[in-house]
């Protein structure tokens, strides 16, 4: 929509992972087309497809994930406010980080940027790494 990069994620069940991203997580569904087993999400600035497997256009040629967990070697970063109510939310439904939450800091340059962070797996095996912004510091503070 107007992202310059959305990626699209090729699942097992999109009912499923609509549920996830959006009752849990707290995306936005822009628009579906059910027939196509296809769903664009939003929540906030980032944004992100997904589409299921054998239903509408499927890519193949050695390209489809045929084993759990998809999208091996690869995480998605998303910038959020807060990752408190995610935490929360996906603590209530008893949904397990598979990295906790935790403060890491980055040399970008001369200095540092900061991100509380956490990463989880949607139910296909996706890596999800949610994080907000914890400003800059001088390199080696």
């Amino acid at each position: 929509m107007s992202n310059a990069l959305v990626p699209e994620f090729s699942v097992s069940d999109w009912l499923k992972s609509r549920t996830f991203y959006c009752d849990i997580l707290g995306f936005e569904c822009v628009y579906e087309r059910a027939e196509e087993g296809f769903c664009y999400l939003r929540l906030g600035e980032a944004e992100l497809m997904i589409d299921q497997i054998g239903q509408g256009r499927t890519f193949d040629a050695g390209h489809l994930p045929v084993t759990y967990p998809f999208g091996k070697g690869v995480n998605i970063q998303i910038r959020v406010p807060s990752i408190a109510p995610l935490v929360e939310a996906l603590t209530r439904r008893k949904h397990p980080l598979f990295l906790p939450v935790e403060d890491k800091w980055y040399r970008v340059g001369a200095a540092e940027g900061g991100n509380r962070q956490f990463v989880v797996a949607d139910p296909d095996g996706y890596l999800l790494r949610f994080f907000q912004d914890l400003g800059s510091r001088p390199v080696g503070r």
